[in-house]
């Protein structure tokens, strides 16, 4: 028994407790927000208001202090001045300091001042991205806990971190919390925010970044159920000095009506709906959403050519469009009143003509039953031909139109002699 407990391995000795627990210990103490804090704000008291020398203080101390762990008490300091409790409200118990943006002046210059700050810490740490838009996203939540002032600095810093691409748009969701909406806060927020980014960019470059995080019609929503019209949008806005955000909302909702009127149209002409019915549903959207009647001809040329499929032989196809044209020229007669509507028209056939290479030889023939149900009239057809035709396929077209224009200038009343044009 003994020699074998003698031929036994001794066992190795293992430091994992002891290892695990000293580490515990020092991250303890490491890791103290209070600690890091405190560093936080002296450095800040040392560098004064001197912003640049914040910017080399925080680049130089984020070697030494756990800037990953601690991103949010680091960016709750330089907004307000210390650590924020829930609601917005600053701890009682913690040291503060007046080097923030909620302390500064109320005015656009320092708010770009304080915005380099914050684009040169996060181009240096690069891992701060994340922890900075979480920390605006909260901040936005808070907006009923902070004053006027503090509000006005926040939207305009805001306002300058979209523009320059620090901050991603998606972080206006928080604005559509529905306490701050019901309250007004998101509305009067918004308007110093969109005046600073409209003000570092143009409404144009504001657009593209709502678009990609698809906010661009969300925008009414800044307002109560009640008060979602453009109507009401356009009014608030463009008192407040943002005409170029009023329009461009009411170009959205416009954008956004023809799209749903073409989705409706498509659908109901698939039904088979008679066209008594569809006409009156189309006049109702354009009288609601104020749509014009050459963007309606243009919707219904597009929802008839879309309900077939073509034959791919060309010398069919024109025969197959004649057919089907014949049959919804009454829906397109009751959108074809005024002159520039037949004008409209003229286009969108030679524009889909040239770009649907089957129908190039099409589109005298689609023009002359148009002319014979009424659809297109006289002067139109002569305005296009003389000048009002567009580049695509022009040589083409023009002179499929040569014989029947020369016998609508030689014709004395148009559809009663319209048997003697021989094609």
């Amino acid at each position: 028994r003994v020699s074998f407990m003698n031929n036994q391995k001794p066992q190795k000795p293992t430091l994992s407790g002891q290892r695990f627990k000293t580490r515990k210990r020092d991250e303890k103490e490491r890791f103290d927000p209070t600690q890091f804090q405190d560093c936080i704000i002296q450095g800040l008291t040392e560098t004064g208001t001197d912003l640049e020398a914040v910017a080399k203080f925080l680049d130089a101390s984020g070697a030494k202090l756990d800037y990953r762990r601690y991103a949010e008490t680091l960016f709750d300091i330089l907004v307000a001045g210390g650590m924020l409790a829930p609601g917005g409200t600053l701890a009682d118990d913690m040291t503060r300091t007046n080097v923030c943006v909620f302390a500064a002046q109320e005015d656009l210059e320092t708010m770009q001042a304080f915005a380099q700050v914050f684009n040169k810490l996060i181009r240096r740490y690069k891992y701060l991205e994340k922890g900075f838009e979480d920390e605006v996203k909260k901040l936005l939540l808070f907006l009923k806990g902070f004053s006027e002032s503090e509000r006005n600095k926040l939207a305009m810093l805001t306002g300058i971190l979209l523009a320059n691409g620090t901050l991603n748009a998606s972080i206006l969701n928080s604005l559509y919390n529905e306490n701050l909406v019901k309250e007004g806060v998101s509305a009067a927020f918004a308007v110093k925010l969109f005046k600073s980014w409209i003000n570092e960019k143009d409404i144009n470059a504001v657009a593209v970044s709502l678009r990609k995080v698809n906010m661009d019609n969300r925008l009414m929503e800044l307002f109560p159920a009640n008060k979602q019209s453009v109507e009401h949008f356009s009014k608030y806005f463009t008192e407040a000095g943002l005409k170029e955000l009023s329009e461009y909302v009411r170009n959205q909702q416009s954008i956004g009506a023809r799209k749903e009127l073409q989705k409706e149209l498509q659908e109901q002409m698939s039904r088979g709906d008679p066209f008594k019915d569809i006409i009156l549903y189309v006049k109702e959207e354009m009288k609601k959403n104020n749509i014009s009647e050459q963007t309606v001809v243009a919707i219904i040329w597009s929802s008839v050519m879309s309900t077939v499929e073509w034959n791919k032989k060309e010398e069919l196809v024109a025969e197959q469009a004649i057919k089907h044209l014949k049959q919804y020229s009454p829906l397109l007669a009751a959108f074809t009143t005024q002159g520039q509507s037949e004008l409209t028209l003229l286009l969108k056939i030679q524009e889909y003509c040239y770009d649907n290479i089957h129908f190039m030889k099409a589109f005298q023939k689609i023009v002359v039953l148009f002319y014979k149900a009424e659809v297109l009239s006289e002067e139109p057809i002569l305005k296009w031909y003389k000048d009002a035709h567009l580049a695509k396929g022009k040589s083409v077209f023009l002179e499929q139109m040569k014989k029947f224009v020369e016998w609508l200038k030689n014709a004395e009343e148009g559809n009663q002699q319209l048997s003697s044009y021989v094609e």
